[in-house]
Parts: C-alpha cells; structure tokens; sequence
C-alpha cells in the first residue's frame, strides 16, 4: 500500500465508520477507499475480510456509503430520510446473505461470501443507528469543513466532534490562534 495513502478513521460504529472513508467534505475532501484494493483492507480492518472486490461491489460499496451519510445527516438535522437513500441501504440489507458465527473465545464474527455480504452488515448496523434501536443520538460534526454525521454514544449526549484528535484539535488550534492574533499573542497557555 502507498505511503500516500490517508490513514483510515477507526470509530466505534460500524457504518459510521464507513462514511468516514471520504472525510473533509465541505472542504478539501478526503478520499480514503479510492479503489477496490483499499475498500478490501478497510473491511479487513473492520473484522468483515473478503477475498476480492469488482468494480460493480466497489461501485455499490461508495453508493451505500453515500446513502448512509445522506440518511444520517438528515436524521441529526431533524429531517425525513431521503427516500434513495432508504432504498439503497435497504438493497444492501436484502440482498446480502452475512451469517453471524460464534467463535470458541466467545465473539461474534461474520461469515461472508463476498462484498455484498459485508455491505449487508454495514447496512444493517446504519439501519440500527437511524431507527433508535442502539443507545446515543445522531450528530453533526461542528467543523465547517468536515460536517461527518457521527452517533453520539457520550454519557451527555454532546459530543461535538468525530475525532477530538483531527476535527477537534484543528478548531481548539484555529481558535487559540485567532485569539493570539487578537491579543497580541499574550494569551497564557491555560486560556487557549
């Protein structure tokens, strides 16, 4: 794998995870899958390895990707779900066949056959976070060039980041920047 390569954003849910493939995007976007070699390594590192990825399963794999972001941005903003979108994340359920296997160490791993049957479990984790049946909210990351949905699973439920490492940490320097450049630069370190 080239060294040019983003490093994949490795979040707790699933499919959220998976929108974070293409990141930045009100700004400079971030392709992290731009081809079927890189989607392979990133369901590998997700525990959903498959052997190999056609150009239609790449296809399908960034039009469910874009189908679970449009759905989970209109959820966190309050709107109704884009009905494309619904259809695609319902064709990627329906039309893999994943199977759970419980392994002697006692954790869940998947049986799959090929690409559809891991987009299938990727569907079917986002149908889990839109439908409220998993515990948290859905969000908006509060960096205007980022603007990821993410699902909060934070005690208060006010997480305002994806990443505090990336999309945080750029708006807390941004900030203590702006507020040197107003101040002369003798804001002490505790104030930034």
């Amino acid at each position: 794998m080239p060294d040019s390569l983003p490093e994949f954003r490795l979040g707790s849910v699933l499919s959220t995870s998976f929108t974070a493939t293409l990141t930045e995007r009100r700004g400079d976007p971030v392709e992290r899958i731009p081809t079927p070699q890189r989607l392979l390594d990133w369901l590998a590192v997700n525990g959903l390895p498959v052997g190999s990825c056609t150009t239609d399963e790449f296809t399908l794999a960034r039009q469910l990707r874009e189908a679970i972001h449009a759905a989970a941005t209109a959820r966190a903003s309050d709107h109704p779900l884009p009905p494309q979108a619904v259809r695609t994340i319902n064709d990627r359920t329906t039309q893999g066949r994943p199977a759970p296997v419980l392994t002697l160490d006692g954790r869940r791993e998947w049986r799959l056959d090929g690409v559809t049957d891991a987009l299938a479990v990727i569907a079917a984790d986002a149908i889990g976070i839109l439908t409220g049946e998993r515990e948290g909210r859905m969000a908006l990351c509060a960096s205007p060039t980022c603007r990821a949905a993410f699902f909060d699973t934070s005690r208060s439920r006010s997480r305002r980041w994806c990443e505090m490492n990336t999309c945080g940490n750029r708006q807390k320097k941004a900030r203590f920047l702006a507020n040197q450049r107003r101040t002369g630069g003798d804001t002490p370190a505790g104030d930034a």
